[in-house]
C-alpha cells in the first residue's frame, strides 16, 4: 500500500520500522523521530489496522479522526522539544481545542 492510502494516525511498517502517519509524506517513529516517506514507497500495514481510502474533495472528515491525528502529532512534538517549548505547545494545544469548542480536558493531554 502507499502512504496516501492511510489516514493520519495510522500505523504502518516501512523498512522494518513501525511508524505512525503524521503528514502526507511523513511518519513518526515510536521514539518520536520523523521519517520522510517517498511517494513511491510500498508500505506494510500493521496487522489489525485496515487501510482507509483517501478523503476526496468535498468529503467530510470525522472529527474523532482529526482529533486523534492532532493528538498523535502533539504527543510526537512534545517528545522532541525542551521544557519551555512544551509549555508553549501545551498552550497552543489548549487554544486549538478551545477553537473547536472542546474544553482542555476533553482529549488526552501530554
Amino acid at each position: 500500500m502507499k502512504l496516501d492510502q492511510l489516514p493520519l494516525g495510522a500505523r504502518f511498517e516501512y523498512k522494518g520500522r513501525l511508524l505512525t502517519k503524521t503528514g502526507p509524506l511523513t511518519g513518526a517513529t515510536e521514539q518520536g523521530g520523523s521519517v520522510l516517506i517517498p511517494r513511491f514507497a510500498v508500505l506494510k500495514a500493521v496487522e489489525g489496522e485496515a487501510a482507509a481510502a483517501p478523503v476526496e474533495a468535498g468529503q467530510r472528515v470525522d472529527t474523532r479522526t482529526v482529533l486523534a491525528a492532532f493528538e498523535a502529532y502533539h504527543c510526537a512534538a512534545m517528545r522532541l522539544v525542551d521544557d519551555p517549548a512544551r509549555m508553549a505547545l501545551t498552550a497552543a494545544r489548549a487554544r486549538f481545542l478551545e477553537s473547536l469548542g472542546k474544553p482542555e480536558g476533553t482529549e488526552s493531554a501530554s
